[in-house]
């Protein structure tokens, strides 16, 4: 098996073991989740909910309404990150090119780590729900 592929398989069966925010049937069952439930209703700043994380990677829900990097900030992350939106509308500027993605649901996209970025627009008037994982560059045994 391929280290990589080991890696995460290893990384996920850790995962598994730590205990769960869900409930589990007492058949062992796990209960089924929507990731559109419990969105809360105002938003007066983005919220972020860890739904996974383990050394290799997290992954995140992320609601935003209206809400924007503010002005003159950029985002950096140490990690890669791969994004995709679920639902609303949502613009992400580029420091280095100053290039903007116009993003709609289903765009996803990989931005690396060390890329300076920010959030330009998101819809303020629809909840703009994005999924999000952080990886490492490289995964290691």
């Amino acid at each position: 098996m391929a280290p990589m592929i080991k890696s995460m398989k290893n990384g996920l069966e850790k995962l598994s073991m730590k205990k769960s925010r869900s409930v589990i049937h007492p058949a062992g069952v796990p209960a089924i989740n929507n990731f559109f439930a419990k969105i809360p209703e105002n938003l007066e700043e983005e919220y972020f909910e860890k739904l996974l994380k383990n050394e290799h990677f997290s992954l995140e829900r992320i609601i935003s309404e209206g809400q924007i990097t503010p002005i003159g900030t950029w985002l950096c992350e140490d990690t890669n990150e791969w994004v995709i939106l679920l639902s609303g509308s949502a613009k992400i500027q580029f420091k280095l090119s100053g290039s903007t993605l116009s993003l709609h649901p289903g765009d996803h996209f990989t931005i690396p780590a060390g890329t300076y970025h920010r959030v330009e627009w998101t819809d303020p008037n629809a909840k703009t729900v994005w999924l999000a994982m952080h990886f490492d560059s490289k995964i290691k045994d």
